[in-house]
This record gives C-alpha cells, sequence and structure tokens, in this order.
C-alpha cells in the first residue's frame, strides 16, 4: 500500500480502538465480550490459515463495526487464508474482485441473500446473474435470513416473509433450481434463516439434487437451533453444519440482549457432534460486537481449552470451510 493508505488505516485502527474503549467503560460489551478489545496483531500460529466464511462488513444497510477493505487487509496480516462476506441485502463478490486487486495474496469471496432486495421470492435470475459476474467469486447463494418466512413467523410479523417450500411442505421449483445453479457452479447452497425442519426437508432434496456442499446455517443460533438428532440427520443426507460463534457473545448486558447467550459448554457439545463435517463463522460485524479477528481467536481458544484435538479445530476453522469455498 502506499503512503496514503497506510496513514488511513492508522486512523482506521486508532477510531476503532477509542470505539472499542467507549463500548467497554459504558457497560454495552458483556464481560467475556469487553475481554476481547485488543490489538490485532502480526499473524499468530492461531490464526494461521483460518478462513471465516460468514461475517459481516460495510458497506451494509446496517452498522457495522468494520468495512470490507480494511477487514481484508488486517485478516491478511492475522494470518488467515480466506474470507467470504455476507450481506443480507446486497451483493458483496463484486467488491471481492476489487479488492483482490490490490490484495493479491489474499483469498476474499463474496455471497448473495435471497432476501427481498431481489424480490418477494427465491430470485433465480439474480442467483444465476450472481454466479456469472466477474472473478467467479460468488462462492454461496444463502436461501432467505431477515426476511424468511420462518423469520417473519418467529418474530411475529404479519407480513408474509420469503418461503422455501410450498403450502404441502414441498421444495418450491425455483429453490430447486438454485440448488441446480449451486451444484453446476460448485458452489455452496445454505439454508439461511430457514427452520430446523425446513432445512432437513431442503437437505433432501438437494441429495436428490446432487448439491455437494450444502450447508445448514446458524446450527447453534436462537430460534434456528437443532437438535443433536436433527444434526446427525443432516450429516446422514450429506449436509456440513454451520456454527457460528455470536451466540456466545450476545444476550443479557449488549444491544443485542433480545438473544439468549449461549455458554461453551453448549457451543462444544453441539460441535462434537460430527466435526468432520462441520466448520465454525464468526457471524460478526455487528457495531457492538468484538471484531471479527479478535472472536475467531478467542473462538479457537475455546475449543482448545475445551479439549478439541488440533485435528478437529483444524477441520472447523481451516479445511472444512476451505473446501466449501473452493479452495484446495
Amino acid at each position: 500500500m502506499g503512503k496514503g493508505n497506510d496513514i488511513s488505516r492508522r486512523t482506521f485502527l486508532k477510531n476503532s480502538a477509542l470505539a472499542g474503549g467507549s463500548l467497554l467503560l459504558s457497560g454495552i460489551l458483556p464481560i467475556k465480550a469487553s475481554e476481547m478489545i485488543e490489538k490485532i496483531d502480526d499473524s499468530d500460529e492461531l490464526l494461521k490459515g483460518v478462513c471465516d466464511i460468514h461475517l459481516h462488513a460495510m458497506p451494509d444497510s446496517r452498522e457495522r463495526s468494520v468495512d470490507e477493505w480494511h477487514f481484508a487487509h488486517d485478516a491478511w496480516r492475522a494470518g488467515y487464508r480466506a474470507v467470504m462476506f455476507k450481506s443480507n441485502d446486497f451483493s458483496c463478490h463484486d467488491r471481492a474482485y476489487l479488492i483482490r486487486q490490490e490484495l493479491p495474496e489474499m483469498e476474499i469471496f463474496g455471497s448473495l441473500c435471497m432476501n427481498r432486495v431481489h424480490g418477494d421470492k427465491v430470485n433465480v435470475f439474480a442467483a444465476e446473474k450472481a454466479v456469472m459476474t466477474s472473478g467467479g467469486l460468488c462462492r454461496c447463494i444463502w436461501m432467505p435470513t431477515l426476511d424468511a418466512a420462518y423469520h417473519y413467523r418467529c418474530e411475529g410479523r404479519k407480513e408474509s416473509g420469503i418461503p422455501v417450500l410450498d403450502g404441502k411442505g414441498q421444495v418450491l421449483p425455483e429453490v430447486i433450481r438454485i440448488m441446480e445453479i449451486c451444484s453446476e457452479a460448485g458452489i455452496i447452497f445454505a439454508t439461511g434463516h430457514c427452520s430446523p425442519e425446513e432445512s432437513i426437508v431442503l437437505a433432501r432434496k438437494a441429495r436428490e439434487v446432487g448439491v455437494e456442499r450444502f450447508v445448514v446455517t446458524h446450527a447453534n443460533a436462537h430460534f434456528w437451533k437443532m437438535t443433536p438428532e436433527q444434526i446427525r440427520l443432516c450429516v446422514d443426507l450429506g449436509a456440513y453444519i454451520e456454527y457460528c460463534y455470536l451466540p456466545c457473545l450476545w444476550g443479557e448486558g449488549t444491544k443485542m440482549e433480545q438473544y439468549k447467550r449461549q455458554s461453551i459448554e453448549e457451543f462444544t457439545q453441539l460441535i462434537r457432534i460430527a466435526p468432520e463435517r462441520s466448520f465454525i463463522s464468526t457471524d460478526l460485524g455487528q457495531a457492538v460486537m468484538p471484531h471479527p479477528i479478535t472472536g475467531m481467536r478467542h473462538c479457537i481458544t475455546h475449543l482448545i481449552e475445551a479439549g478439541l484435538s488440533h485435528n478437529d479445530v483444524d477441520c472447523l476453522v481451516r479445511r472444512n470451510p476451505a473446501y466449501l469455498i473452493g479452495l484446495s
């Protein structure tokens, strides 16, 4: 980077540190999360080769703690191998292409969510264009998230969210077509904010269609949380299971207090069900939560302290997410 960019980056980090200090002093962050406000150092062995394939950054329609450009550089310095950005409303694979021009050493990808900005139903045309975008960097199509029919029902909203199943519980034709698009492109088809029961139906159909990279998202979180039996069933159907670290941070004492915080013990118990078919993402980037790199570092530390083997941790934060986004 040039001198001007260095100055910009120092200013960014300084402002981030000041913001983190303010959050800590105001008591917005929980004790565990407040301990995570720390300097982003150069590469360490704990983070070497990490792939975080679900995090949020600016530009976005919601306030975020980091922007994509600075995060990519911070992740590279920290030793990450790859990141995949997620926006609930906008594409980010196009910006990944631009960031790579300035940072070719880093594997940066984007994804697309089937939310209301693309229409009132799952949009096949949007998915087709996403996989055709320059660079081929859209590595995941998420089913509806914040606009999912199940999400709306859980929040008691009067509007009808975007469905993935018809009135008889069958997978909608447009959803099947997107499964085919993901299979043909060799990218992830992810369940988004579907219910556990919907995710099982989707997993069965994905196996029938031949989707190689089918992901059940948020398997440990809030009203998407699966039972151990549901997780095992999805694994038997060929799914990969995503566990997000964010639920271990939100809850009472934060600005995300509407969610119940998950204990590290429960988090690791779920992971132990099938670590060989699982991966961990931070799902961080919220303005009132720790920096995603800090969150990942502490997540890995907790896993090791809980007794997970180095091989399992390697699967969870390196090998499996790398495979899912198409890296050897």
